[in-house]
């Protein structure tokens, strides 16, 4: 189904590196998770090489056409430990050209989102949310017993009336997705407005490394 980097598929647990130095103190509000110390830290990229050494792996891929993407990745926490990361507060925003492919390490217990938009920078509501269409994560949950989870959510962007942008999120190892068309027409296991209610939307990983494959740009079908 996926045309994937050999090592980064590859996860061997004897080999696995955590983001943390040996001091490192993780930082727990209620249950929100790990941000970092320094803050951000808890999400770095890694090249593809190196991808397979790390536990918690996203690989970000934009369409062969069109225009270049932003991505801004978010914790749950803000800095100040107030929750409300994706009010602006992205500790990873980077830019994906035509079929450009980057990869993203996470920690233990990292929970956040990440929004996705055509163009040099994610649009914004009246109150400054990231409002383009998202993928929500956690990663090694504590709280959820060491699973991981994800889901797509065109909530933000249509609750301020701006264009939905298509996004499919998968695991590799099992094929489990999430994904919206551009058209916000074709939604499988996604969160949007008519769904938001339902809480069984998206997928769980059970403990142990998670490979996730984020198509930016879905169209509802193969990549082109």
């Amino acid at each position: 189904m996926f045309n994937w980097n050999i090592a980064y598929m590859s996860a061997p647990p004897s080999a696995l590196i955590s983001l943390r130095p040996p001091t490192f103190l993780v930082k727990r509000v209620q249950y929100l998770g790990n941000v970092g110390d320094p803050y951000g830290s808890n999400i770095i990229e890694v090249s593809a090489e190196a991808a397979n050494q790390y536990k918690y792996v996203v690989r970000f891929e934009a369409p062969n056409n069109g225009q270049s993407w932003t991505v801004a990745i978010w914790n749950s926490l803000t800095p100040d430990g107030r929750l409300g990361g994706w009010l602006g507060n992205a500790c990873r925003t980077f830019t994906l050209g035509r079929g450009q492919v980057r990869y993203i390490a996470f920690d233990d217990d990292s929970h956040g989102g990440w929004a996705a938009a055509p163009g040099s920078s994610i649009p914004v509501d009246g109150g400054g949310r990231y409002a383009a269409t998202w993928g929500e994560f956690n990663f090694g949950s504590v709280i959820n017993f060491g699973r991981s989870a994800f889901v797509v959510s065109t909530i933000a962007a249509e609750k301020a009336g701006l264009e939905v942008q298509g996004m499919r999120i998968c695991d590799v190892r099992t094929d489990t997705c999430s994904s919206v068309d551009a058209r916000n027409t074709a939604v499988h296991n996604a969160y949007t407005i008519t769904t938001a209610g339902n809480a069984k939307m998206g997928g769980t990983i059970l403990p142990g490394p998670a490979r996730l494959a984020v198509s930016i740009g879905y169209h509802g079908f193969s990549m082109p």
